[in-house]
């Protein structure tokens, strides 16, 4: 069934991508709501090729309209995208809930959520786009280069040369964001100094070597060998590679460290957006559209509080137990993961021996998985490490999809830049998070579901964060832990960071705290490496409210667990209740709570 669906949505994806390339539309008589909200996705879809490209439908095949092109990133673009939104919001508000039934009455509740969550930015002058269109974490600076390694395929010859012509479009890309990030100046809206020191670090770093040297050369070259082409267009495209970075990338890359470096001058060190107008505001949407809730940031630091101190007391215990009772659990966490026999060696074998013990991790548990779930996604998934260009400012870890065409597996990307922030006893938590039965295994079941495309991939953050947390302590009530204290201990620890982030996200937007004292109360807090602590706390000055999303969706999907369990007894069945929450592709908390009490009283009624 699913290989029917995928292939008809593939076919229909090209067809109006086409349609949209030369301004012609279909039109449906008494459209169904998802053949509506199919439509406007691929119209969507259709105007942002970076986009299209990370799906990987249709890269490289006769209906390929796009994988030369870069996403629009101007001021005009996204005040047209948002105008567009509302229409789109009013065409999905026109069908009446009492018409519709099943997945498309849920599939209204969703969209109608999710557009009004993006709308709800309109009256903050600064917020067409992004925050900070350039900033340590996914900046189009190391945006760019990483998804030009790892989304866009090289597999034939005219995605061969229409990476030379992304290469070439940079230029007007950069400039678009220069215009951006000097509007959004304008009006009040600049990164906090140590953003731009970064990035301007980072970009310098990037265009430091000659143009055969950098990796968007060196990895275009290497995938150039893999792919049926004569000698004389590998050296042909090769060179005009090469001439495309050193006459338009790197001057693009000059000029975006130009500005940048202006704005240094009118920066402070402030790292909450409460310093900006209407920062207060700016703050509660970004909570609520991210945890999906309507928690207030008082109520949220609370919680946080809450938390550390009930996740601190269960950590106090086991450390107790090993024989470490001196000091803050934080003192002792960081006396621990300092200790030589837990570290791998700061090699590149040592770092190799990282991937690989990632790798045996994931297989282990994959082994398992059938004692919790009914449907096991068949998608690959591999582990590799964060591009050396990106790993200061990047997370510990993060995760990419895989392509809807099964050319490019799932990603689990380790950032290797310093072993002693992967001590061994941590590594399971991460694998399970990143991973199975976390972010992989979610997303890829997803991608299975026949539903609209919007539903797959929506980026609800409570509920994907929310379910890779909640898949940890799943991991660790499968027996993944048993008779391994110390990674039971690596567990807790990556629980207490998640509710701390919900302490110093507060902390930083909502109760004017400095970037140094969030610092200092995470390394307090749980032990945690300083560099890895540094990189967390400035990811979540660029992200208002992202990091709050984790810890409160796991909460949430607990409670509905809990709820479950009390309500049906013994007719209570695990497995059939994780296939309500994934198999409905990614929900907002609430609507997740809507759709698990139906389930609850259906299961009352058998």
């Amino acid at each position: 069934m699913w290989r029917f669906v995928k292939w008809t949505l593939l076919s229909a994806l090209g067809l109006v991508g086409l349609a949209a390339a030369y301004g012609v539309y279909i039109v449906f008589i008494n459209p169904s709501l998802h053949m509506t909200v199919n439509k406007q996705t691929f119209v969507m879809l259709a105007d942002n090729p970076e986009m299209l490209t990370q799906l990987g439908a249709i890269e490289g095949s006769l209906v390929d309209f796009h994988s030369g092109k870069l996403s629009d990133e101007s001021w005009a673009h996204g005040e047209r995208e948002r105008l567009e939104l509302a229409e789109n919001l009013k065409a999905i508000e026109a069908y009446e809930p009492a018409s519709l039934e099943g997945q498309e009455k849920l599939t209204r509740e969703v969209i109608i959520w999710f557009y009004q969550a993006a709308l709800s930015y309109k009256d903050v002058k600064w917020s067409v786009g992004e925050l900070y269109p350039v900033n340590q974490m996914f900046g189009v600076q190391n945006a760019f280069p990483r998804f030009m390694a790892f989304s866009h395929v090289v597999v034939n010859g005219k995605t061969a040369r229409n990476y030379v012509e992304r290469l070439k479009a940079v230029g007007v890309k950069f400039d678009q964001v220069i215009d951006v990030v000097r509007r959004q100046a304008e009006l009040g809206d600049v990164p906090p100094s140590f953003v731009i020191d970064k990035v301007v670090a980072e970009m310098k770093g990037l265009i430091a070597a000659p143009a055969k040297e950098n990796p968007l050369y060196t990895g275009y070259v290497e995938s150039l060998k893999k792919i049926d082409l004569s000698d004389e267009d590998r050296a042909r495209y090769a060179a005009d590679a090469e001439t495309a970075i050193e006459d338009t990338v790197y001057p693009a890359y000059q000029r975006l460290i130009a500005t940048m470096s202006d704005l240094g001058a009118k920066a402070t060190p402030d790292a909450g957006v409460w310093a900006k107008p209407q920062g207060d505001a700016y703050y509660a949407l970004a909570l609520r559209q991210q945890t999906t809730t309507d928690l207030t940031p008082q109520e949220v630091h609370d919680v946080g509080l809450s938390e550390v101190a009930r996740i601190s007391a269960e950590m106090d215990a086991i450390l107790t137990s090993l024989g470490l009772s001196d000091g803050t659990v934080g003192a002792r966490m960081k006396t621990l993961g300092e200790m030589p026999q837990y570290q791998f060696e700061d090699s590149d074998a040592g770092r190799q021996a990282i991937l690989d013990e990632y790798t045996r991790l994931l297989g282990e548990v994959a082994a398992r998985l059938p004692e919790a779930f009914e449907t096991i996604p068949p998608q690959k998934l591999e582990v590799v490490r964060v591009p050396k260009f990106s790993e200061a400012g990047s997370a510990g870890a993060y995760y990419n999809a895989p392509s809807m065409d099964g050319t490019r597996p799932g990603r689990f990307f380790a950032n290797l830049r310093d072993v002693r922030e992967t001590p061994k006893w941590s590594m399971k938590t991460l694998a399970y998070h990143e991973g199975i039965p976390g972010h992989h295994f979610q997303i890829a079941t997803a991608q299975n579901l026949d539903l609209p495309l919007a539903r797959s991939h929506l980026p609800f953050t409570a509920y994907t964060e929310g379910w890779a947390l909640y898949a940890e302590r799943l991991a660790w009530e499968m027996g993944m832990y048993k008779d391994d204290p110390l990674g039971d201990l690596g567990r807790l620890q990556a629980e207490l960071f998640r509710a701390v982030r919900l302490v110093v996200d507060t902390g930083m937007h909502y109760k004017k705290w400095s970037r140094e004292q969030a610092i200092q109360y995470m390394i307090d807090t749980t032990g945690i490496a300083e560099g890895d602590v540094v990189a967390e706390i400035e990811r979540y000055a660029v992200m208002p409210g992202q990091a709050c999303a984790y810890k409160i969706g796991m909460i949430k999907i607990l409670e509905l667990r809990e709820r479950a369990k009390a309500a049906l007894g013994d007719k209570f069945d695990l497995k059939k209740f994780h296939a309500v929450v994934l198999d409905n592709g990614p929900l907002p908390l609430t609507v997740l709570e809507h759709v698990v009490d139906a389930w609850i009283e259906a299961e009352k009624a058998t």
